[in-house]
């Protein structure tokens, strides 16, 4: 826990946390706990979802803050696919416990260089759209990807993380355009919500872990996890896509 708090900001951090997995006080920084603490208060203000994108070096940071659902990954990494933008980190953090809210650090770029203002502003834009149901995300990517075409070499493993206490799905796959959008509406189609995510890119594969609740919020047991592997696999092959 962060030192040096007013008392009051320490015991409404505590309680903020109480919402989140066991290991997010023990394991996430201080300085990122206090940073969703305020998104928190941002989003309560304003009632609708919190979409920032900040310079952050020669890239650009994207912080998203909302109520967690299974198609909200979907509709964000399909737009950042749409305005053609490289992903090179994630951050990812969402409660268990009600209100269920989720908290995003995307750091992207494009063609290597940190976002214009105005592309920012439209990829805030659209992302809000996109949530609202107005800015058709597939219908823009069918342009740009054929949606139909299924990803290279892909492989999937469900186990429960022995640290996290928390049903895990590896996805490994050959980098290739529009990987995380199919990624994440694979999820989507599965109805799971993504609580904790790590990335690594490395000699031209991405690997994702995604931390997970299954329908209804609820604990997945392994062998529904098995199923749910071998599901998202087949889907990001093309079989079921």
């Amino acid at each position: 826990m962060a030192p040096g708090l007013k008392p009051t900001t320490l015991e409404l951090l505590k309680r903020f946390n109480r919402a989140f997995p066991q290991f997010y006080e023990q394991f996430v920084s201080s300085e990122i706990q206090l940073q969703n603490l305020r998104l928190a208060y941002q989003l309560y203000k304003s009632r609708q979802a919190v979409i920032e994108i900040k310079p952050e070096g020669n890239k650009s940071a994207l912080h998203f803050a909302y109520r967690n659902q299974s198609f909200l990954l979907s509709d964000i990494f399909g737009v950042l696919a749409a305005y053609g933008l490289t992903i090179h980190g994630l951050s990812l953090y969402g409660q268990i416990y009600p209100p269920m809210l989720v908290f995003i650090k995307l750091v992207v770029a494009r063609s290597g260089k940190a976002l214009s203002e105005k592309t920012a502003e439209n990829v805030c834009r659209a992302i809000r759209e996109a949530l609202g149901g107005r800015f058709e995300v597939e219908e823009m990517l069918a342009v740009e990807f054929n949606l139909d075409a299924g990803l290279e070499q892909v492989e999937t493993e469900f186990y429960v993380d022995p640290v996290f206490h928390l049903p895990a799905l590896l996805i490994e796959a050959d980098n290739q355009p529009g990987l995380f959008y199919k990624v994440m509406y694979a999820i989507w189609q599965e109805d799971l919500l993504v609580v904790n995510a790590n990335l690594l890119v490395w000699r031209g594969r991405t690997r994702l872990i995604l931390y997970l609740l299954g329908p209804n919020e609820n604990l997945i047991p392994e062998y529904l996890g098995q199923k749910i592997a071998d599901g998202v696999r087949q889907r990001l092959l093309g079989r079921r896509f």
